[in-house]
């Protein structure tokens, strides 16, 4: 891999690098935790000095960091200039204060910044302001440009993709990879949308080109360890998550996943197990309503809250007749509910495999409108998709109804996933069934 040194880029020199090159030299301090804390310890020293150029390239170190508030302050010291105005502004977007970049970015123009670079920024700080009006006006203004810049492409695909019009934003994304095929932005965001549509094997071969390339790109590496992971590639999921790794040994969510990922190589499926265990799991959750049964006896069950067959498993004989007005008579209608599937009072009780099922709770009409909403919008992580989509679950609803151990059951997922979901019913006020 390429190093910093390698590429000599020093923001502290005296004479200031590039934007291009400060660009390169951002995407290697954040792509190893070694260089960002070497990086970390010039940016220090620099901001101990008072001149005019140690502030600029303060403020500049303090955005490639992520420091962004602390930027915006350092930057407002510095003499004017376009990088003043375009880092101000590249941090300003950062925190959400588009109207702030906006301003900075027609400052930066009074001082010689590259119009098609300027106008390009400014549509994508309308896009994130989700101000799309004004952000085709500014892309309007760059037209001069079609199939000459790649970033100009990028910006549009970047444009019809905010507004849903994935086929436009696909066209624009090749056109600019014809342009500039290492253009490691358009590659991401292409294989992603191809995952998304269900073409995995071209968002596998997008990826592949993307961490073919120095510096590591962390986000595409995750990515495509999901989509060999769900296509049992194992090895190949690991060796990416390895990669991330060795560069963030402190990376959480690869930390996670490479623990399930190790749980994955080793795990035995059994299919037939899990057929004996559904049709088990049918017969326990067959509601006490579908037999005939005389009202004493029904009317006994539901005051003692028994409903299903799995419910009868977990009382015994003594219990029942110990209930009031529950006599001989109902104890032998139980029976032969019982005896010819196998099954009698208290089994659940000796075998711990019977657990005890509940129907689920009747939701309250308010929660109706959001158990009926689609899963997509939960907004989950291309891996949680994937493991829902196995499970052939649609709606929110359904995913209720589900218990941690039935997902955690399910092939390839994990812990991981688990809370992920978990977080995203508690923002919406809901929550994973539980049997306690």
């Amino acid at each position: 891999m390429e190093t910093l040194t390698e590429y000599q880029i020093d923001l502290f020199a005296e004479q200031l690098p590039s934007m291009e090159q400060i660009k390169h030299l951002s995407k290697f301090v954040n792509s190893n935790e070694r260089e960002l804390a070497a990086f970390n310890e010039k940016l220090q020293e620099a901001m101990s000095q008072n001149g005019a150029k140690s502030t600029l390239a303060a403020g500049i170190g303090l955005f490639i960091i992520g420091r962004n508030a602390e930027a915006i302050e350092k930057l407002s010291k510095a003499t004017d200039c376009k990088e003043k105005f375009i880092y101000a502004a590249f941090a300003a977007r950062k925190l959400g204060k588009n109207e702030q970049a906006i301003e900075n970015l027609n400052k930066s123009l009074e001082h010689q910044a590259d119009p098609l670079t300027t106008n390009l920024e400014k549509a994508a700080t309308y896009r994130h302001a989700k101000n799309f009006k004004a952000a085709a006006n500014e892309i309007k203004n760059c037209v001069n440009f079609e199939n000459v810049s790649a970033e100009y492409h990028y910006q549009l695909a970047r444009l019809h993709q905010a507004q849903a019009e994935y086929k436009q934003a696909v066209e624009n994304y090749k056109t600019a990879l014809e342009l500039a095929p290492d253009h490691q932005k358009t590659l991401f965001h292409l294989a992603f949308r191809c995952d998304l549509a269900g073409d995995e094997e071209a968002a596998i071969d997008y990826y592949r080109q993307i961490v073919a390339k120095a510096p590591v790109y962390t986000n595409a590496l995750m990515n495509l360890a999901i989509l060999y992971e769900d296509r049992n590639e194992f090895e190949k999921a690991l060796r990416c998550i390895v990669k991330v790794l060795e560069s963030h040994p402190n990376h959480q969510r690869a930390l996670l996943f490479k623990k399930d990922l190790e749980s994955s190589k080793t795990m035995v499926y059994d299919e037939e197990k899990e057929k004996k265990q559904n049709r088990k799991n049918k017969i326990l959750e067959t509601p006490i309503s579908d037999f005939e049964l005389s009202v004493r006896s029904r009317n006994c069950l539901k005051k003692m809250n028994i409903h299903t067959i799995g419910d009868l498993l977990n009382i015994s004989e003594v219990e029942l007749l110990s209930y009031k007005n529950f006599g001989e008579t109902s104890l032998r209608e139980i029976k032969v509910i019982l005896e010819p599937r196998g099954l009698h009072l208290g089994m659940g009780l000796d075998d711990p495999g019977l657990a005890q099922t509940e129907p689920p709770e009747q939701e309250p009409p308010e929660n109706q409108g959001i158990l009926n909403k689609p899963m997509s919008d939960l907004q989950l992580s291309v891996r949680s998709r994937k493991c829902l989509e196995r499970l052939k679950m649609h709606t929110i609803g359904e995913l209720t109804h589900k218990t941690e151990a039935e997902l955690l059951g399910c092939k390839n997922f994990g812990v991981t996933s688990l809370n992920e979901i978990k977080k995203a019913l508690t923002g919406l006020g809901l929550s994973l069934r539980s049997l306690d």
